[in-house]
């Protein structure tokens, strides 16, 4: 049975994953890399701190560490969290920004429910609300480095996002081009018209 030319489609479209194609050097790499980098440092250099103190594991009223109530429990979880960032500073690309996007989320949830949690006996990570704005703050910036350049109804052609959910369209641009340059491998197929100038 023939396969239809749809499901071919979407075939090419499962097969191409933006980490095969993305250089180390291409700028939406670094700028991943360079977001997880900074947010993981924040969150390391806070939690060492808190952990500095000593303060108990669970304590709820804590300890103020750089302006921000912490305890035993907190200061781990940000060591942590603070890791996984610099790991995915390493290995960079979508992992990279993937992995900003969902502790984005994470961090934004996170305050929401810990607000709710103030003032009462389960405040295990001994939040007050300088902490519930940090973590807004946090998650609104590792959702930004990890939205950039992925979503959006605008992205250039040459962005790996849109050359993945465009392949018939970046293939016909890419011959387009090597036509234009002289030195086309693959010509333009039966009944295919390049793309008209605008």
């Amino acid at each position: 049975m023939a396969t239809a030319p749809h499901d071919l489609h979407l075939k090419a479209r499962r097969r191409i994953r933006f980490d095969d194609h993305l250089p180390v050097d291409h700028r939406l790499n670094q700028f991943y890399r360079v977001g997880a980098g900074l947010m993981g440092l924040a969150l390391l250099a806070f939690g060492i701190l808190g952990l500095i103190d000593k303060v108990g594991f669970f304590d709820t009223h804590g300890d103020t560490v750089a302006g921000m109530n912490t305890n035993g429990a907190l200061s781990v979880l940000s060591v942590c969290v603070g890791l996984l960032l610099f790991v995915g500073m390493v290995i960079g690309g979508n992992i990279a920004s993937t992995l900003n996007m969902v502790l984005g989320i994470a961090f934004i949830l996170s305050g929401f429910v810990n607000m709710a949690l103030l003032e009462t006996d389960y405040n295990f990570l001994a939040f007050e609300i300088e902490n519930v704005l940090f973590s807004f703050v946090v998650g609104v910036l590792l959702m930004f480095f990890g939205m950039y350049g992925r979503v959006g109804s605008k992205l250039p052609h040459d962005n790996p996002y849109w050359r993945a959910r465009n392949p018939e369209q970046a293939e016909r641009e890419d011959r387009l081009r090597a036509l234009r340059a002289g030195g086309a491998a693959q010509p333009l197929r039966g009944g295919e018209q390049p793309p008209k100038a605008r």
